[in-house]
């Protein structure tokens, strides 16, 4: 009898594509979320810097 030869090099790109599928969305997601942050931090400081200038514009 002939031996058989397995060829799991199509199994391991399989896994890879899903491996590297599911780290590129995760890095989605928590790009969303950074960015929502980020933006909520930004209209802060804007809010502040506005509210700022006013008051300093008053005392003048």
């Amino acid at each position: 009898m002939a031996k058989k030869i397995l060829d799991d090099g199509g199994q391991i790109s399989a896994e890879m594509i899903l491996l590297i599928g599911a780290i590129l969305v995760i890095v989605i997601v928590a790009g969303g979320y950074i960015l929502g942050i980020t933006q909520s931090i930004a209209g802060n400081i804007t809010s502040v810097v506005d509210t700022a200038r006013d008051t300093t514009i008053n005392r003048m």
